[in-house]
């Protein structure tokens, strides 16, 4: 088999298991109907979705742990029966506890180890424009949100709640036999050869990982209170279902064009300008909206938070290669992932209780323009470059 033909493989693989648990973005179409049917508040529903990644988070930590104790293919394959475990759960829950263990915590974790899984492998394979690669892998999550929420629609219309999601539970356990097939045919290895272990990187760029942690935090506090509720806060200003429905998924397209974008950047200018101009273009969404609030500026507004999220999450994929290598790659990556979960139970927890509260999300958007204001003026301290650590 050429390295070619492994490499086409190794991103099958990657493709088809993270496309189905890209669909976590497409939360936001669930929010009526758990409302409905489970009774539940906008703020409770906030809360599963800032503990799914909180657990996500945590389970792409745990995954370097993971690397020598069982071959690659039964990792990945554990990691997805535990992810679709726990959307089997969610399908069958009763309420906010119910829906906090099977959508929160099993699903979280699974995703999460199979997500930093297939991200070290395919770093670990013989790849060149790595940022692209990169961008790519990260951009299938929204892209996965795009798909699931057009057939999570179609679905809740027809079938309801509990059948939509059981379906998804279904499609994750057929999803995660196929990638670890597939990781099984192309020989993907969790650790470099020659290396007994992944060792810890190393010290020397600890400043640089602080602001790079904070410049994504701040691009995903914002990015992940569209991703959240972007059908919720286009109907807050106006916009009908139908319209509202439309919205999430054209977000989700243009965050997966973003990241694909950000990475493919990153392999032309520095990084840190793109997330520079990442969170001033997110910034200047924030403000028209909050200077101008109405549905259909809300929709254009809310692309520009998205796609700068987007472009901030590329470029922060592809400079972990460029400041540690890539052979530490999958440790880093759960390390500024802890970014995307702090901001997962903040600013989106904290805009659903101020919606609870007002009625509207005026003041989440005013906090979001200051934090991607800061995140801009972090991003453009960072090194132009950086020298990879290959141990």
């Amino acid at each position: 088999m050429t390295q070619t033909t492994r490499v086409a493989i190794a991103l099958a693989a990657v493709v088809v298991l993270n496309l189905p648990l890209g669909t976590v973005y497409a939360f936001s179409v669930f929010l009526r109907p758990m409302e409905t049917l489970l009774g539940l508040t906008r703020a409770e529903l906030s809360f599963i979705f800032g503990i799914t990644l909180i657990a996500f988070t945590l389970g792409m930590n745990l995954a370097p742990w993971l690397y020598r104790r069982a071959a690659p293919a039964i990792l990945v394959g554990a990691a997805a029966a535990i992810a679709a475990g726990g959307m089997a759960l969610a399908a069958t829950a009763s309420g906010l506890a119910d829906l906090a263990l099977g959508y929160g915590a099993l699903f979280g974790i699974g995703g999460g180890a199979a997500y930093a899984l297939l991200l070290q492998g395919m770093n670990l394979m013989p790849i060149t424009r790595r940022g692209l690669v990169n961008g790519f892998i990260v951009g299938l999550y929204p892209a996965g949100a795009m798909l699931g929420a057009v057939a999570f629609g179609w679905s809740l219309g027809h079938w309801g709640l509990r059948a939509t999601l059981g379906g998804l539970a279904a499609t994750l356990a057929l999803a995660g036999l196929a990638s670890a097939l597939l990781v099984l045919a192309c020989g993907m290895t969790l650790v470099p050869q020659g290396i007994a272990g992944v060792p810890e990187p190393p010290a020397r760029q600890r400043a640089i990982f602080l602001q790079l942690w904070t410049v994504f935090f701040l691009a995903a506090a914002a990015g992940l209170t569209v991703l959240g509720q972007a059908a919720g806060m286009v109907e807050a200003y106006g916009g009908t279902p139908a319209i509202a429905l439309g919205a999430t998924t054209g977000i989700a397209a243009a965050i997966a064009v973003a990241r694909i974008g950000g990475g493919w950047l990153a392999d032309r200018v520095p990084a840190s300008l793109v997330m520079a101009g990442a969170h001033l273009l997110a910034m200047s969404g924030n403000g028209a909206l909050w200077l101008w609030p109405s549905a259909m500026v809300a929709i254009g507004s809310l692309v520009m938070v998205g796609v700068g999220y987007g472009l901030v999450s590329g470029s922060t994929a592809a400079a972990i290669g460029v400041y540690w290598g890539a052979n530490h790659y999958g440790r880093l990556a759960g390390r500024l992932y802890v970014a995307w979960c702090v901001a997962a139970v903040t600013l989106p927890v904290l805009a659903g209780r101020l919606f609870d509260l007002t009625g509207g999300y005026g003041s989440a958007i005013l906090i979001a323009c200051a934090g991607n204001a800061l995140g801009c003026m972090v991003a453009v301290s960072l090194p132009r470059s950086g020298k990879p650590s290959s141990a």
